[in-house]
């Protein structure tokens, strides 16, 4: 019933938005005339209305050259494994020499892996990179089946044997605690493909330590709420007829109602730049939204399965955690080099939930764990932005590099 509401709601706009692009676009001529300042501020406001829309559709990357090596290069996206539910995705750099190979994993929480866009393109001036690019889930059909936290485990642990031994891995924010679990399995195993360096970046190791607005949702309601009033049906219209999900729309609200005044202020501020006529500000804005109001829905059964481990129960960071009916046991981690990085302004993942990884890594050297606090940036300011760019990244390469010497 849910996604029947939002899908008639959506159903019932068409029109008035489809009105407001057709009027928006008769009335085109005006945006560069500095007399019809106020047909300006009528089209601006068409737009907004035109904008007043989610997508579900994953945007392109759109990562094309990078400057790697004192010199452009050619990147090429390359599909290089896929299930029904993610593909292991190569951005392939046209050189001879593309760097060490690192496994960005993103987030599998309501947004798709294009939200790290600014990530990759960082990544790759210096490294071979590669990400889990997940599918939206209504789009899955029934017959591939469930996706359970444990298959989120066995990708991450599937794509760095795609990638053979010497990787590194990267994790951001909600993935942190399978990548730290599929590292734990790949040690105890002695795999050949342990990844060199595992970077978790603001990630819910330990919830229990400076719970923050998303956490104490959790801790409020038994899981039982959750599945009662979070969980849906894919409508009939789409491949995934009849999955039942965690709707991306649900999780974007969630998102917004955080920082509610923070995404009005935005949207006041692009209306005035489009009025204005001031088009490299507004695209700023636009191009975050377009990507933030690009939503992807989860499997119901791994949703409620990470709220209830890692959210409600803690179990790796109280060395609870069970994979297949194996222990997940940090402490066998001995070779792989950690790195945490948390923000100090993240409403997300506050200080101190990713570096309790240094806590259950206990068998791992002293010169071989580091962490970073950096100062002025919430959650995405950690994988995007300057600081990301200019103080976060050198210390990701700089571990990297010291790994494979």
């Amino acid at each position: 019933m849910l996604y029947d509401i939002y899908q008639a709601q959506t159903d019932l706009l068409l029109p008035f938005r489809a009105a407001a692009r057709t009027a928006q676009a008769s009335l085109g001529w005006v945006n560069g005339e500095p007399g019809h300042a106020l047909l300006r501020r009528w089209t601006a406001t068409l737009e907004l209305t035109d904008r007043f829309r989610l997508t579900h559709e994953r945007p392109p990357f759109g990562i094309s050259e990078v400057v790697s090596g004192n010199q452009t290069v050619e990147v090429v996206e390359k599909p290089t494994l896929q299930t029904p539910f993610g593909t292991l995705l190569h951005f392939e750099k046209q050189m001879e020499t593309r760097g060490p190979r690192v496994l960005i994993v993103a987030p599998l929480s309501g947004h798709f892996a294009t939200l790290l866009r600014n990530t990759v393109q960082t990544m790759l001036q210096d490294h071979d990179v590669y990400i889990t690019d997940w599918m939206n889930a209504r789009d899955i059909p029934l017959s591939a089946g469930e996706f359970h936290f444990a298959d989120y485990i066995d990708h991450v642990i599937q794509f760095l044997e795609h990638m053979g031994p010497g990787s590194h891995v990267l994790a951001v924010c909600q993935p942190c605690v399978q990548v730290l679990a599929a590292t734990a399995l790949m040690a105890a195993d002695k795999h050949p493909c342990q990844p060199l360096t595992m970077t978790l970046m603001g990630g819910p190791i330990d919830v229990r330590l400076s719970p923050t607005t998303v956490n104490a949702l959790a801790f409020d309601h038994p899981i039982e709420w959750f599945e009662r009033n979070l969980i849906a049906h894919v409508p009939w219209r789409y491949p995934g007829a009849g999955r039942r999900v965690y709707p991306g729309f649900v999780q974007l609200n969630a998102f917004m109602q955080m920082n509610m005044e923070r995404h009005v202020e935005a949207h006041r501020k692009l209306h005035g730049h489009l009025a204005r006529h001031e088009i490299d500000e507004a695209n700023k804005i636009r191009d975050f939204y377009d990507e933030y109001f690009a939503v992807l829905d989860l499997a119901a059964e791994f949703y409620l399965e990470t709220v209830s481990m890692v959210f409600q129960d803690a179990l790796l960071a109280k060395g609870e955690l069970t994979h297949r009916g194996k222990p997940v046991d940090p402490s066998r981690i001995r070779r792989t080099a950690l790195l945490t990085v948390e923000g100090e302004r993240d409403d997300v993942c506050a200080l101190g939930q990713t570096a309790a990884a240094h806590d259950l890594c206990t068998s791992l050297r002293p010169y071989l764990k580091k962490h970073h606090m950096q100062t002025g940036v919430g959650h995405y300011g950690l994988f995007s932005g300057k600081r990301w760019e200019k103080q976060i990244y050198p210390i990701v390469r700089n571990l990297i590099l010291t790994m494979e010497h």
